[in-house]
């Protein structure tokens, strides 16, 4: 990157987090926290069909969620599960249009161990991570699937335009992505399956794909809570798996509070 190019992404870069700063100081003297949920967004356009899972035809809209699909078993009792078995997560890496991406194995496994790691930070506070199946156990097997890294270079190069955000910011509509997406981020499909650690039954499964947008808006959480999102979304887009690593924390989140929400819930 040449002195210029540098200058100019310092530039929008500090106006991003000056903006940031003002926000937090009209909430209760917060700062930046972590990249807002809205960072990125599901595309029901997008959702992968692998293989992993055992019937698509049964997927429906999630209760939780931006656009993810799931079923449940009839007869699941989450109740019944006290411990939680995270399987080895398994990638598909999406061909790029002139064919094969190559990506860096040690990148894939970064990737798998943030994703382990966020689903234990998340589920540990109700439920013991166990180390093997058997009863009470509850198995979690994950397939990533048509994994994407951002294209740091176009997203630079989309900086550096004068006024390029104001094209870019409006490019997700116009080409059947997300709003506030280009097509040069990152984008990552997941599917999961729940499974009984003792019987191997299978308890329901999900699916979803999430996409980055470096141009996003948390219009539910309020100006600081916007403008948050708005900077995690651009800052992420100059990062290759930036965009991922936020949607294994969306993930994680909506996979415990659905957790939380059937162990409590009365009957089944």
């Amino acid at each position: 990157m040449n002195s210029a190019a540098r200058a100019i992404r310092r530039s929008a870069v500090s106006i991003l987090l000056g903006a940031a700063l003002l926000a937090g100081c009209a909430s209760n003297g917060g700062g930046l926290s972590t990249a807002g949920s809205g960072v990125t967004a599901s595309d029901t356009a997008r959702l992968t069909r692998s293989g992993f899972l055992s019937d698509y035809g049964r997927l429906k809209r999630a209760a939780v969620g931006d656009g993810a699909e799931c079923w449940r078993a009839a007869d699941a009792d989450l109740k019944k599960y006290d411990k939680v078995l995270i399987s080895r997560i398994v990638v598909s890496i999406k061909p790029s249009a002139g064919g094969e991406q190559t990506i860096d194995p040690s990148d894939l496994k970064v990737l798998t161990d943030y994703f382990h790691n966020s689903l234990v930070k998340a589920l540990s506070p109700q439920m013991k991570i166990a180390d093997k199946p058997g009863h009470g156990v509850i198995v979690i097997r994950i397939a990533l699937t048509d994994l994407v890294p951002t294209s740091v270079t176009r997203s630079l190069g989309g900086t550096l335009i004068p006024y390029g955000f104001v094209a870019e910011a409006g490019s997700g509509v116009a080409t059947g992505r997300p709003a506030g997406s280009t097509p040069y981020l990152g984008e990552t499909g997941v599917e999961i399956q729940f499974r009984d650690g003792a019987t191997e039954a299978i308890l329901g499964e999900c699916r979803d794909t999430q996409i980055g947008r470096k141009y996003a808006a948390d219009v539910e959480a309020g100006a600081a809570g916007a403008t948050e999102t708005w900077v995690s979304g651009y800052m992420n887009s100059f990062q290759s798996w930036a965009y991922a690593q936020d949607a294994f924390d969306k993930w994680s989140g909506l996979i415990a509070q659905r957790f939380a929400e059937l162990r409590a819930a009365p009957g089944r």
